[in-house]
This record gives structure tokens, sequence and C-alpha cells, in this order.
């Protein structure tokens, strides 16, 4: 049998190093598969993050904000009284974190209460991000919400 020399454990130390970047290329590409980009136009949406920007900062300077509840049977988000259903737009997006598929898009109108329902029967578990854009008087808002849905 042969003397473990300086030369073996060169050897046996690249062979590892060469086993662990393997392991790290398949291991790590296998877990990544359902990743994906919050929105394919990305470029030319970061162009307008501008406008994001001011309807947030204008979102956040309004004494009475909308706020969002929710209970089994939805989220409910409910405007201020002084909001009038003939010069406001409300649209939502409800983001899903971690499926694209899942994501919900729409426009509304506030009912009589000021208020809209998104259905419990469109939501499944997880987490969403709520961006909740409005129009009044031509002047745009938005307010972004973290969402739970158990």
């Amino acid at each position: 049998m042969k003397k473990f020399t300086w030369g073996h454990g060169v050897v046996i130390a690249l062979l590892a190093f060469m086993a662990f970047i393997l392991s790290m290329l398949f291991l790590f590409t296998n877990g990544q598969k359902n990743s994906e980009m919050v929105t394919d136009n990305y470029y030319e949406e970061e162009l307008k993050y501008q406008d994001v920007i001011d309807a947030k900062k204008r979102a956040d300077d309004l004494e009475e904000k909308p706020v969002y509840s929710q209970d089994k049977s939805g989220i409910k988000i409910t405007f201020p009284n002084d909001y009038d259903n003939s010069n406001t737009t409300v649209k939502f997006v409800l983001n899903r974190t971690d499926d694209q598929n899942l994501d919900i898009k729409k426009s509304v109108q506030l009912d009589a209460n000021k208020s809209f329902l998104i259905p419990a029967q469109v939501l499944k578990m997880g987490n969403y991000t709520l961006r909740l854009n409005w129009t009044k008087d031509k002047i745009d808002y938005r307010m972004d919400y973290d969402v739970i849905w158990k």
C-alpha cells in the first residue's frame, strides 16, 4: 500500500471541489423552476415609476384613506364617504408572490357604501400584494397593502 502524500491531498481536494460545484449547479437550478419576473415589461415600467411614486405620495397625504378588511366572504376595500362614483375610477391588482397565474387584475365601480368586495372564491391561500389605484378628478392615487389570505 502506498503512502498518502500531499499530491494525493491536492487531487482529493480538487475532486471534492468539483463535486461541490456540480451539486450546487444541479440542486440550485432545480429549486428555482417556479421563479418568475413580476412583470414582462420591466424596463418600460421602471421608466414610468416616478408616476407611481407621485401617486403614492398623494395617497399618503390624504386625510382619509381607503381601508381594507378581510373576512370569510373576501377582501373588502372601503373608501371614505366623500368619494363620488361619478368621478372616481378604481383599479386593483392582487399580485401573488409565488405564482403569476393566481394574479387578479380588475377595474371596479364602488357600491352605495363606497366599497367593493374581492370574493373569497377567487383567492387561494397565500401571500398577496394588493395594489390599489384610483383616479379622482383626473388625479392618480395609489396604495399598496400586504395581504395574507388564509
